[in-house]
């Protein structure tokens, strides 16, 4: 291997540049430069449109050193992108792309052009119809005879990109022949059209019309930076059009740009970003005018801004190159390696995103020449660096190394070591083995640097080199240390050392003894080694060891996490004496959980709670060394379930599993019923009601209520027993009751093990007797098409209770069931029954009620509905305002048979008032204005029938305008 620095790779002179050949002269050899400089010297390929040009074969291409020489020219075979490529043994690298181009200009097609016919003051276009060609080309026309070009003026235009001529007003002296020269800038050859005859017809004088723009510019103009931009923009018209530009933006034109030719071309020279925009062409004369816009885009080749460097690196370290260019649009990266695209492997060993290369873990293949491209659509640049990739030993400080140098060799070889350019000499630390090997002991920075070792025999020398690096010693500066935590938080266990920047540094966790993946949702590999675990459970507790491995050594820091928790479930509930009232419950601990059991809590739970209760318990606090409880203040006769939850300094652990369900001992009933009334029902009944006892509450089997009353004045009690636990009614029928007499009732219960409580005791009613009068004076009257109003006599001393009167009414006297019924309270002697149809005929009666029904029915009446109002409103509305006199008129509404007739109109109008002066007075309308103020008013007056109302204003203010019916005045 040679030593470091006596090759070097390709690095540019000379690049090719774009040729434009004028094909005149085409018999002439083109010249594309290319030269590099190298060690070795450089050579070259080239290839045309990306495939390798062959110059064996070929005997019109040559090379001249690493130039392209193309003798006898072909038009059709030589012209397109040309890339050099220079190599030697370190690396290869690609040049600019170059193209290759031939200017031309064919000649116009021969054939007579028709004449052009216009009237005087028409605006007229001729066409030039360009040849083919190839390069930058000129326009100019010959009016009638060379030398005499046609002027340019306000009425006149050459476009220098449509070629064509432009008369905005033809006026008699433009008649004539008209022919178009084009004239390529490269070339600059010249060619000339077939004459169009200008004439003007005879059949009139064009009018003035308003200008029409013939010539303009596209939607979007790309412009690239420091270009001269060119906008033209011209109108044909009469009277001739006058040309103006501005920005969209409305700032004004710098200095630098400059109208030409009557303002018909906009020229911006050196065009910056500043410059950019919308741009407006505006063409007006009397008769109006016409604008055209168009948006000027700024672009860019790309420039670099950021390169890399030629890099020498040792293997197994990595490489990171970075380029960045700048440009518009923003330009996308590729790299090469001696010329070939370079793309990212699988493994990610060698990564290209977005202008940046890296390469980890470098081996010799590695090395060579690397360029970075950037690339828009305006242009593309190369920057090229090499890479020379070490053989390298790195050692800690302190510690022995061994160089080994064993060549295949015949004779043997001597060995000579040298570091640098300067000769080894052995030493009791450096010692050299017959075999070659080179051993330093105890090395220090001093010792770092390249190694070479020479063999030589009488047939020749070899070397090979290596580089030694020396390394500081790494030390864990802030390790993890013991921690206790509470479950459910996040903590970061630190890991930060101090190395030798040369070093490749790793960090990896082992917990409990295993190797912490990546991806498990609690732990995060931080930065700089730490180790984050987040929302922490109680199977995290143990020890957390940071393991710091680099190029020369491993080094490791050991931590025990703590992590505390609510505590475990108790287990082996037990239910063993059970009561009518108490249950005594014994249980075993769970895991404390880093934190001592503070006390126990007790929850119980039946078929008639919604979820877990707590209860009470003797004794009242449960300490956490007690394990036994006794439940108090349960009911009788339900199945309980109970479960038992721990308590410490962290919290409230998950409850026990649940005991099994257990029955308390039966009692006597201690609930008495609830809400205990009655009253109503049937003649000669007494109805008693009163709130069930709730199942949980009834204490035992056979649960019952006891039922008593008496009536007022009596001694005794009569008692009814029902065995139904779910009753709330009991009815007590005798025909000695009389209606609506007072009595005493009071409910109890009873079960299997003997009766319980009575309620208190209270008043009710028994059954009454509808009322045996009817009303009478019963009279009835239609007030609307929808609504009648019934009006009768109140009753008075009868010997029935009324609580208020009943009005039923139907349509069809043959069918009653299809009647509707509307009620009043006892103090109210008139109803409206409203909800009806229109000129319909109803019958009606009127009843008196209690609780036990209605009285007989009276005889009914009859009364029909008025026929509904006219539908069609007043048409052809109008009005008419003399001084202070407003009149309206309308024509008359003729109702329909099935309508009422028209008893007369509303008016409604809105005034309103604007003021502008001091606060004032609407003497006849009393509106008080505020100053300012505009204040609105709505009036509906009757009117009789007629046709028309007068109104009269008369105010002191001055009255902006009035509103009536929507129409301003």
């Amino acid at each position: 291997t040679p030593l470091h620095g006596s090759f070097h790779g390709p690095r540019w002179r000379m690049e090719p540049g774009d040729l434009f050949i004028p094909i005149d002269s085409i018999e002439e050899e083109a010249t594309l430069t290319c030269d590099a400089k190298g060690t070795p010297s450089p050579q070259y390929r080239w290839s045309l449109n990306g495939t390798l040009i062959n110059l064996g074969l070929d005997r019109r291409r040559r090379l001249s050193g690493g130039n392209l020489i193309i003798s006898s020219l072909d038009r059709y075979q030589d012209v397109g992108m040309y890339q050099c490529m220079a190599y030697n043994t370190v690396g290869a690298i690609l040049s600019r792309r170059a193209s290759l181009q031939f200017a031309y200009l064919d000649h116009f097609k021969v054939h007579t052009r028709s004449a052009v016919s216009v009237r005087e003051g028409q605006g007229v276009v001729l066409l030039c119809g360009s040849p083919t060609s190839s390069g930058d080309l000129t326009y100019a026309w010959i009016f009638n005879e060379y030398p005499y070009f046609v002027q340019q003026d306000n009425r006149r235009f050459v476009s220098q990109q449509t070629g064509n001529l432009y008369i905005a007003k033809v006026e008699p002296s433009d008649v004539g022949n008209y022919t178009c020269v084009v004239m390529n800038s490269i070339t600059k050859g010249k060619v000339q059209s077939s004459p169009t005859s200008l004439i003007l017809r005879t059949d009139g004088v064009m009018g003035e019309y308003e200008p029409k723009i013939e010539v303009n510019f596209p939607d979007n103009v790309p412009a690239a930076k420091g270009s001269t931009v060119t906008l033209e923009c011209f109108a044909l018209g009469n009277p001739v059009p006058e040309i103006t530009w501005r920005r969209a933006n409305g700032v004004p034109f710098p200095s630098k740009v400059k109208m030409k030719y009557s303002n018909a071309v906009l020229e911006i020279p050196s065009f910056q970003q500043d410059d950019t925009g919308g741009y407006e062409c505006v063409a007006e004369n009397k008769m109006g005018k016409n604008t055209v816009t168009g948006r000027l885009a700024f672009y860019g080749t790309p420039q670099w801004v950021q390169t890399m460097k030629d890099t020498a690196l040792a293997i197994e370290e990595r490489l990171y190159w970075e380029c960045r260019a700048n440009g518009r649009p923003k330009p996308s990266y590729t790299w090469l390696k001696n010329g070939q695209q370079l793309l990212s492997e699988v493994n990610y060993r060698i990564h290209v995103e977005d202008g940046v290369l890296s390469v980890s873990a470098l081996t010799l293949s590695d090395a060579g020449m690397y360029q970075c491209v950037a690339e828009n659509k305006h242009g593309v640049i190369y920057l090229a660096a090499e890479l020379m990739v070490l053989a390298l030993l790195k050692a800690k400080t302190g510690t022995t190394v061994t160089l080994e140098c064993k060549p295949q060799a015949y004779p043997i070889a001597s060995i000579l070591w040298k570091k640098g350019n300067l000769p080894i000499h052995t030493n009791d630390r450096i010692t050299l083995s017959p075999d070659g090997t080179l051993r330093l002991a105890n090395v220090s920075k001093s010792d770092a640097g390249s190694y070479t070792c020479f063999a030589r025999n009488r047939f020749g020398m070899s070397s090979t080199t290596g580089r030694l690096l020396v390394t500081d010693p790494t030390r864990i500066i802030q390790g993890p240390v013991d921690t206790e935590i509470i479950v459910g938080e996040s903590i970061v266990l630190p890991c930060q050392v101090t190395s030798d920047p040369v070093l490749d540094v790793s960090f990896s966790w082992a917990f409990n003894g295993q190797l912490i993946a990546k991806g498990d949702g609690h732990f995060e590999f931080r930065t700089a080694g730490d180790l984050m675990i987040r929302n922490i459970q109680l199977y995290h507790a143990g020890k957390y060891i940071c393991v710091v491995d680099t190029d020369v050594e491993s080094l490791s820091a050991v931590a025990v996490l703590i992590v505390k928790g609510p505590p475990s479930p108790p287990d082996s509930v037990t239910v063993e004496e059970v009561t009518d009232s108490t249950a005594q419950l014994a249980w075993s601990p769970g895991r404390d959980n880093g934190s001592p059991i503070t006390n126990y809590l007790i929850q119980t739970r039946t078929p008639f709670t919604v979820g877990w209760q707590r209860v009470n318990t003797v004794p009242e606090i449960i300490d956490g060394n007690t394990l036994t409880a006794t439940v108090v203040d349960l009911n009788a006769w339900v199945e309980y379930d109970f479960r038992v939850l721990a308590k410490n300094s962290v919290g409230v652990g998950e409850p026990s599993p649940v005991s099994v369900k257990t029955r308390t001992e039966d009692a006597v009933p201690d609930a008495v019923p609830g809400d205990v009334g009655g009253g109503g029902g049937s003649r000669y009944e007494l109805v008693i009601t009163w709130e069930p006892v709730p199942e949980e509450l009834q204490n035992g089997e056979s649960f019952g209520y006891i039922i008593a009353f008496r009536a007022f004045g009596e001694a005794s009690w009569t008692h009814v027993a029902t065995s139904a636990p779910g009753a709330s009614r009991y009815v007590y029928r005798n025909d000695s009751i009389a209606p609506f007499s007072p009595f005493h009732v009071k409910v109890g219960t009873y079960n299997s093990k003997g009766q319980g409580p009575f309620s208190p005791v209270v008043t009710i009613y028994s059954a009454e007797t509808e009322p045996s009068e009817k009303p009478a004076g019963v009279r009835a009257r239609s007030v609307s098409a929808s609504e009648i109003e019934v009006n009768w006599q109140a009753l008075s001393f009868i010997p029935e209770r009324v609580l208020g009167y009943e009005v039923a009414y139907w349509e069809d006297d043959t069918k009653p069931e299809t009647m509707g019924k509307v009620r009043v309270p006892w103090n109210q002697t008139s109803a409206t029954v409203s909800g009806l149809a229109g000129n319909t005929q109803y019958f009606l009666t009127v009843s008196a009620f209690n609780t036990a029904g209605t009285s007989p029915f009276l005889p009914a009446i009859n009364v029909t509905t008025k026929k509904p109002p006219p539908s069609q409103p007043p048409m052809n509305v109008g009005w008419n305002l003399m001084g202070s006199q407003l009149s309206v008129y309308w024509e008359p509404v003729v109702a329909m048979e099935s309508e009422s007739e028209v008893l007369g109109y509303q008016v409604s109008f809105t005034f309103s008032v604007y003021t502008s002066g001091q606060t004032n007075t609407a003497a006849s309308l009393r509106v008080n204005c505020l100053n300012s103020f505009i204040f609105n008013k709505t009036i509906s007056i009757a009117a009789l029938p007629g046709v028309t109302m007068k109104f009269n204003f008369q105010a002191s203010m001055k009255t902006k305008f009035i509103t009536f019916n929507g129409v301003r005045s």
